[in-house]
């Protein structure tokens, strides 16, 4: 159940605070009515529908008023206790300058809510908005900032049974490419509406080899070619999960992918009652050809336990921690939190060489259904020193209160299957020379944490 605090200072309300906020009621209840036409369908517009029209993942669409309108009681609990959109980043801890924001403002918030107390009325029709053009399913959402993708690399099809194990499909997938060039963004995507229901999550490592090695069949999933399937040295060009679209490297930062590389797919399915046959897509910009970034971006899996194992007991929340020293100054570009259905929070803090703690960012209110990538803002992105430790703190709410808990009684332990636990931060790394960091130093003030986050 959201947690949800109330900060009302140190001292008690004063009466002069009591009518200021009885008058702000009144001019509340005396304000001009909320309608759907004039006010609520462009927040809707905005924040909503993206998701929520025919023919997507959402339970619902609210295009029209009429569409919406059954719905108004679940849309009003649903953005008053922020569950949706779905951004479930603490606002008053760490970074909160974001790419891709989709959060509502507390004035959008207190309008939905005072239009569903006023009974949803529809309001004038003349004020309904233009309808939003929406771009056709095999656009992607990149392509309005980044124009068409350079390339789309794609894995071979699976099918899912109705009912099954969990399954992990790894075929190599070649890219096509005679000259090295240096990505500044992608964005991964299963095929079809239908294959988001059964993929968990899908990883794109880039696996770089000699150029004039044989080329290897798309799809085959070839033993010897083990060796060359190391993800830590190879790099991943992206991790995909239900809540994450698109990474965006900052300017200046890419990754290189060099003539002769291939994919090699990691792609999680888990059965749903229904067959379904998919794939995953993968589409990639590239910097223009002569145009080199400084620095290469890796993306990383920080990782929320040093143990590598989790020991989830029954009928309790258990708090894990991981520590990551980096070798090297570099800049975080996001953060993106991974566990499973027992996830309940997660939080990410750099311990400085000399001893200042930066809290960058918490999730409270972690959702399995929804793996958000927080994308920071670039002026907002964190810089650290050679020698920061990096410490991930993961909380597992294993307790019978936990809707999405399969199973109170049992212990949980680290696995790659929906039912077991993970608990990992995916952030994408730059690393920068020391005279770069000393550089970011001089025009930056260090936050340093005054007061820790809310314990879980």
């Amino acid at each position: 159940m959201l947690d949800v605090q109330f900060k009302l200072g140190a001292v008690a309300l004063t009466l002069g605070s009591f009518l200021s906020l009885s008058a702000s009621a009144a001019e509340l209840t005396n304000a001009k009515p909320v309608t759907f036409t004039k006010d609520i369908a462009p927040i809707f517009q905005e924040k909503c529908q993206d998701c929520h029209r025919k023919g997507t993942v959402a339970p619902m669409s609210l295009i029209t008023y009429e569409e919406a309108r059954p719905w108004a009681k679940s849309i009003k609990q649903r953005v008053v206790t922020k569950n949706m959109p779905p951004w479930h980043i603490d606002q008053t801890v760490g970074i909160q300058s974001f790419k891709n924001d989709m959060s509502l403002s507390d004035d959008q918030i207190s309008k939905i809510a005072r239009w569903v107390d006023s009974g949803a009325p529809m309001g004038d029709p003349k004020d309904m908005p233009a309808a939003k053009v929406f771009p056709s399913d095999d656009t992607w959402r990149l392509q309005s900032q980044l124009g068409k993708p350079d390339l789309i690399i794609k894995s071979t099809d699976y099918t899912m049974p109705s009912q099954s194990q969990d399954q992990w499909w790894k075929p190599i997938a070649n890219i096509d490419i005679n000259e090295p060039r240096w990505v500044r963004a992608v964005e991964m995507r299963p095929g079809t509406t239908a294959g988001r229901k059964i993929t968990h999550h899908a990883i794109a490592h880039l696996v770089q080899h000699d150029p004039d090695a044989p080329k290897i069949g798309a799809g085959s999933d070839d033993d010897s070619l083990a060796a060359q399937r190391n993800p830590d040295e190879a790099g991943t060009l992206m991790e995909w999960a239900v809540g994450k679209n698109y990474d965006i490297y900052d300017e200046g930062t890419g990754k290189l992918i060099l003539p002769g590389s291939h994919v090699w797919w990691d792609i999680h399915y888990h059965a749903v009652g229904e067959q379904i046959r998919d794939h995953v897509e993968l589409a990639v910009w590239f910097y223009p050809k002569g145009q080199e970034p400084k620095y290469r971006t890796y993306l990383t899996g920080f990782q929320g336990t040093n143990s590598g194992r989790l020991d989830l007991e029954p009928n309790k929340i258990t708090e894990s921690n991981g520590y990551t020293v980096l070798k090297q100054a570099a800049k975080l570009g996001n953060f993106q939190p991974h566990m499973h259905l027992r996830g309940k929070a997660m939080a990410i803090e750099a311990i400085l060489p000399d001893g200042q703690i930066q809290q960058i960012s918490y999730v409270n209110r972690f959702d399995f259904q929804w793996m958000t990538n927080y994308i920071y803002a670039d002026d907002a992105a964190p810089v650290f020193p050679k020698g920061t430790v990096i410490h991930v703190t993961a909380w597992h709410d294993n307790t019978s209160s936990n809707k999405d808990n399969p199973d109170y009684r049992q212990w949980v332990g680290y696995g790659d299957r929906t039912v077991d636990e993970m608990a990992h931060a995916w952030v994408n790394v730059t690393y920068i020379s020391d005279e770069d960091y000393a550089a970011w130093m001089k025009t930056h003030k260090r936050e340093t944490l005054g007061g820790r986050r809310a314990s879980n």
